[in-house]
């Protein structure tokens, strides 16, 4: 039995609240190298945006190549230090996901971050058999807002942009759902409902998600 749409995660603030952690991580790393950083900052510059920008936005300048590889491989790797022992969905994720699988729908996660962050979140969940598609920062050469991940899992699950509902909790995120011709739940961990582009519903959580409830977007 399969379904005619599929359901594509965003990760972070979508699957898990990690951006509490996240901030965490960059405030430490920034630090060493005596930059300071306030949470209005983070949350205009930080939350749902690709490292890339990040770095270029605090150290005011491009960061590019091997630079830009260790760095960004030294601040993940702080937050995976700091958020191993903290890898928690959100409320009602895992039952939901099991509604959607019983009832034939493809899944995937696409997400902005590298994939050994996406490897320890997998290593502790119960997800990784219930996705069709799994994309990482790595597996893409543009990043969200541009929707290239999205129409890079919808092709891997063979269905249509059109016919995917897409989960995200940041602007460039939503963005980037909305340009691949998706429908888009905005998952209200980290902004509030009117801080997002117009998503075709809204949740501050999965409690009350359900297959049916998806399917009915497309009514």
């Amino acid at each position: 039995m399969e379904t005619s749409f599929a359901v594509i995660f965003d990760m972070d603030g979508v699957i898990c609240d990690t951006n509490p952690y996240h901030s965490l991580a960059w405030k430490a790393f920034l630090e060493k190298f005596g930059i300071t950083s306030s949470e209005e900052e983070f949350i205009a510059h930080m939350y749902g945006k690709s490292n890339s920008y990040i770095l270029k936005y605090f150290f005011k300048r491009e960061i590019i190549g091997e630079e830009f590889a260790q760095m960004e491989f030294e601040k993940e790797a702080l937050f995976r230090e700091i958020y191993a022992a903290h890898v928690t969905p959100i409320a009602g994720l895992i039952e939901f996901i099991e509604d959607l699988k019983a009832n034939g729908v493809k899944m995937g996660i696409a997400t902005s971050a590298p994939y050994l962050n996406m490897e320890l979140i997998l290593s502790i969940l119960p997800l990784r058999d219930k996705m069709q598609s799994l994309l990482a920062s790595e597996d893409v050469s543009s990043h969200k807002p541009n929707p290239e991940v999205y129409l890079k899992s919808a092709s891997n699950l063979d269905i249509s942009p059109e016919r995917c509902v897409v989960f995200e909790d940041s602007f460039s995120g939503v963005t980037a759902g909305k340009a691949a011709g998706a429908k888009v739940v905005g998952v209200l961990s980290t902004y509030k409902k009117e801080e997002l582009p117009v998503c075709d519903a809204y949740v501050p959580n999965y409690n009350e998600l359900s297959f049916q409830k998806i399917k009915d977007l497309f009514n």
